[in-house]
């Protein structure tokens, strides 16, 4: 039995490249997104004149830096510079209006696995969106199948990387197709390279980091509080929120900081009872950008708009009156 099912438009994808015209991939860098990049370069080539990769976000974390030095990752900047060495352009794992730096392509191929939005359409010559898979490196995996391209060593590793970020290692929500992906691609991946990888998690300096989390962390119910008055990147809270809530007896986290001249705050939840993307959104969504999915939830607040001199104050009062207003509507037993 094949691993996949077919993909009856791979000839429409196909007949949009030809060797007169050069292709510019871009994407907002992180693990999926350069796996699909790499998948889709391998696709084109030998059939366009040349293929570049271009990322549109600062590429930062420890991890993803380490995935592009030891599987050779060719991305760069994209700037206008660089825009206009090319001819034709195409979009992997993201949507033309998820980023800004997109706003000004002409994308004649995106393929992408998030929920589509009726205000801004999908529109390119050949459009793939997928949003039942957990991971777009899935997705191109089918199409590399389909086209009877075997994966070399680091492409697959990007790939099964890939999957293994966006699924969480498959505790998040994902679809038959990444396990088969997964499953295809540990033929011909590399173990010791992936193992790698992802043991990168941060850099040397951030360890400082830790031991403020810890010294300054509150308890709120089940939930672990933490504020950091200056952190270099938002990352430093990600992973301290992912860890915090390994604790025993924790079922949501949120650990907050401030970068550059906002206030942010990463929320962390075990997707059990509360709703981490509801409860960022009451905390801050009058204030601030702020939102998710159950289990994982961002807020960002300008300095500027917090009214108190703290904002340490102004995150720990938010977060408490929020909760405390939950328990008593009874909101949290029914998210």
């Amino acid at each position: 039995m094949a691993y996949f099912r077919s993909l009856p438009r791979t000839p429409d994808l196909l007949s949009l490249f030809n060797k007169q015209e050069r292709w510019l991939i871009a994407m907002n860098a992180d693990p999926d997104a350069m796996a699909s990049a790499m998948a889709l370069k391998r696709i084109m080539a030998h059939r366009v004149q040349d293929v570049g990769i271009a990322h549109v976000n600062e590429v930062s974390r420890p991890d993803n830096l380490e995935m592009i030095h030891s599987l050779r990752v060719p991305t760069r900047k994209l700037t206008p510079n660089v825009i206009a060495q090319y001819d034709r352009f195409a979009l992997v794992d993201s949507q033309p209006h998820h980023h800004e730096g997109f706003a000004d392509m002409k994308f004649s191929v995106v393929i992408d696995h998030h929920p589509t939005s009726k205000e801004h359409p999908v529109e390119a010559e050949f459009a793939h969106v997928e949003p039942g898979y957990g991971a777009n490196s899935s997705l191109l995996t089918e199409y590399l199948y389909n086209m009877n391209i075997r994966p070399g060593k680091l492409l697959a590793t990007a790939l099964q990387y890939g999957i293994k970020t966006d699924t969480s290692s498959f505790e998040r929500d994902f679809a038959e197709a990444d396990l088969r992906a997964f499953q295809y691609l540990n033929k011909f991946a590399s173990p010791l390279l992936l193992k790698k990888i992802y043991r990168s998690e941060f850099h040397l300096e951030w360890l400082r980091y830790f031991c403020q989390a810890y010294f300054k962390m509150r308890l709120m119910g089940q939930g672990i509080f933490a504020f950091i008055e200056h952190v270099e990147s938002p990352d430093i809270l990600v992973l301290l929120a992912d860890l915090f809530l390994r604790v025993h007896g924790a079922s949501w986290t949120v650990i907050s900081g401030v970068v550059d001249d906002k206030a942010i705050a990463i929320f962390r939840g075990d997707g059990l009872r509360r709703d981490m993307g509801k409860f960022a959104a009451r905390c801050f969504g009058d204030i601030g950008s702020a939102g998710g999915h159950k289990g994982a939830a961002r807020a960002e607040i300008a300095i500027a708009d917090i009214d108190m001199p703290s904002p340490e104050a102004f995150l720990w009062k938010r977060l408490h009156t929020n909760k405390a207003r939950a328990k008593k509507n009874g909101a949290a037993k029914q998210e």
